[in-house]
């Protein structure tokens, strides 16, 4: 079976990885799909798809073989997503989500619904590692992959969203 796992991943976090190797207990190949693909350069969306593309790469070496990373952008149309979501993806029978509205789209659109725990989910939130990051607190490093860590850095995120976080 062939799901997808959709998600911002911004950042990817030790959260994440849990659901990843969770869906690849369950199923024979993922989807990561990352969504929101057309935003960056914002608070909410400090990274490029390709910078999350990367670092989600990065941090599941070991799993490429069965792995597919695709960016799909968004639409404002929620009736209409799964299809859009269809349009970017290789065929799949199942999503992977927690998110409710994500899990009533597809099983309004017939795709069976496989519902990971939460992992630590008050621990392994995506705003607050962003909030972590932009105050300057080094403990943001111990929510994400080691690889996550390092792309950050290496593209100077932080900086882009200190820079972003200004006034004129």
């Amino acid at each position: 079976m062939r799901a997808v796992l959709p998600g911002r991943f911004q950042p990817f976090h030790k959260g994440h990885l849990k659901v990843v190797e969770w869906a690849l207990e369950r199923v024979d190949e993922l989807i990561i799909v990352v969504g929101s693909a057309q935003e960056s350069h914002t608070l909410q969306n400090p990274m490029t798809a390709g910078e999350r593309i990367l670092a989600i790469r990065e941090t599941l070496k070991e799993y490429l073989d069965r792995i597919y990373i695709i960016p799909v952008p968004d639409i404002l149309m929620n009736a209409s997503w799964v299809a859009h979501v269809k349009t970017y993806v290789p065929p799949f029978e199942a999503v992977i989500t927690r998110n409710p509205l994500v899990k009533v789209l597809f099983e309004e659109a017939g795709y069976k619904v496989l519902e990971p725990p939460a992992f630590e989910r008050s621990k392994y939130v995506a705003t607050n590692i962003r909030a972590m990051m932009l105050s300057g607190d080094p403990s943001w490093k111990e929510f994400v992959p080691e690889p996550v860590a390092k792309i950050i850095e290496e593209l100077g995120i932080i900086r882009r969203m200190r820079e972003l976080s200004k006034r004129d």
